[in-house]
Protein backbone atom coordinates (compact mmCIF):
# COMPACT_ATOMS: atom_id res chain seq x y z
CA UNK A 1 0.00 0.00 0.00
CA UNK A 2 1.45 3.71 -1.05
CA UNK A 3 1.66 6.23 1.78
CA UNK A 4 -1.14 8.63 1.62
CA UNK A 5 -0.42 12.11 2.19
CA UNK A 6 -2.64 15.08 1.79
CA UNK A 7 -1.38 18.22 -0.49
CA UNK A 8 -2.53 21.60 1.18
CA UNK A 9 -3.43 24.59 -1.30
CA UNK A 10 -3.78 27.79 0.33
CA UNK A 11 -5.14 30.72 -1.36
CA UNK A 12 -4.83 33.90 -0.06
CA UNK A 13 -8.22 35.85 -0.44
CA UNK A 14 -7.58 38.78 1.96
CA UNK A 15 -5.73 41.61 1.45
CA UNK A 16 -2.40 41.26 0.97
CA UNK A 17 -1.66 44.02 4.18
CA UNK A 18 -3.91 41.47 6.16
CA UNK A 19 -2.41 38.64 4.63
CA UNK A 20 1.46 40.44 5.64
CA UNK A 21 -0.06 41.00 9.07
CA UNK A 22 -0.40 37.56 9.73
CA UNK A 23 2.70 36.04 8.30
CA UNK A 24 4.47 35.74 11.57
CA UNK A 25 2.11 33.46 13.23
CA UNK A 26 1.22 31.41 9.91
CA UNK A 27 5.17 30.92 10.00
CA UNK A 28 5.02 29.74 13.77
CA UNK A 29 1.98 27.43 12.72
CA UNK A 30 4.19 26.03 10.21
CA UNK A 31 7.14 24.88 12.22
CA UNK A 32 5.19 23.31 15.39
CA UNK A 33 3.54 21.32 12.68
CA UNK A 34 6.82 20.64 10.62
CA UNK A 35 8.65 19.67 14.10
CA UNK A 36 5.26 17.31 15.00
CA UNK A 37 6.37 15.64 11.78
CA UNK A 38 2.51 16.17 10.40
CA UNK A 39 3.85 18.85 7.39
CA UNK A 40 6.88 17.58 5.41
CA UNK A 41 6.93 20.35 2.81
CA UNK A 42 5.78 24.06 2.74
CA UNK A 43 6.17 26.83 0.39
CA UNK A 44 5.22 29.57 -1.49
CA UNK A 45 3.97 30.04 -4.54
CA UNK A 46 5.19 32.17 -7.59
CA UNK A 47 3.56 34.96 -7.71
CA UNK A 48 3.60 34.87 -3.88
CA UNK A 49 0.33 36.30 -3.60
CA UNK A 50 -1.40 33.41 -4.44
CA UNK A 51 -0.80 31.34 -1.60
CA UNK A 52 1.44 28.44 -0.96
CA UNK A 53 1.58 24.70 -0.97
CA UNK A 54 2.07 22.42 2.44
CA UNK A 55 2.10 18.47 2.12
CA UNK A 56 1.05 16.56 5.06
CA UNK A 57 1.25 12.99 6.35
CA UNK A 58 0.17 10.53 9.13
CA UNK A 59 -2.81 12.38 10.20
CA UNK A 60 -6.47 11.31 9.49
CA UNK A 61 -8.30 14.21 7.49
CA UNK A 62 -10.48 14.99 10.65
CA UNK A 63 -7.14 15.59 12.69
CA UNK A 64 -5.66 17.58 9.29
CA UNK A 65 -8.99 19.59 9.61
CA UNK A 66 -8.30 20.56 13.14
CA UNK A 67 -4.58 21.56 12.44
CA UNK A 68 -5.54 23.52 9.48
CA UNK A 69 -8.53 25.29 11.69
CA UNK A 70 -5.40 26.37 14.09
CA UNK A 71 -3.60 28.27 10.96
CA UNK A 72 -3.97 32.40 11.90
CA UNK A 73 -4.41 32.92 8.22
CA UNK A 74 -7.42 30.65 8.26
CA UNK A 75 -8.17 32.21 12.05
CA UNK A 76 -8.23 35.92 10.04
CA UNK A 77 -10.16 34.68 7.39
CA UNK A 78 -7.32 36.15 4.84
CA UNK A 79 -6.76 32.51 3.43
CA UNK A 80 -9.00 29.56 2.76
CA UNK A 81 -7.54 26.32 1.75
CA UNK A 82 -8.27 23.39 -0.63
CA UNK A 83 -7.13 19.68 -0.23
CA UNK A 84 -6.36 16.61 -1.85
CA UNK A 85 -5.61 13.11 -0.89
CA UNK A 86 -2.47 11.51 -2.85
CA UNK A 87 -1.54 7.87 -2.74
CA UNK A 88 2.57 8.40 -3.08
CA UNK A 89 3.49 5.48 -5.67
CA UNK A 90 6.51 6.82 -7.34
CA UNK A 91 9.15 9.04 -5.85
CA UNK A 92 13.10 9.29 -4.71
CA UNK A 93 13.66 6.52 -1.82
CA UNK A 94 14.25 9.47 0.34
CA UNK A 95 11.01 11.22 0.16
CA UNK A 96 8.99 8.05 0.53
CA UNK A 97 10.81 7.77 3.79
CA UNK A 98 10.10 11.10 4.47
CA UNK A 99 5.97 10.72 3.62
CA UNK A 100 6.34 7.53 5.85
CA UNK A 101 7.87 9.34 8.94
CA UNK A 102 11.06 7.18 8.77
CA UNK A 103 13.33 10.37 8.56
CA UNK A 104 12.92 14.00 9.59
Amino acid sequence: MSPELFVLIVHHVGDPAEVEKHTPGHIAYLEKHHAAGVFVLSGQTRPEEYGGVILARGVTRAELDAVIAEDPFVRSGVSEYTVFTMGARRAHPDVLKAIRGEIR
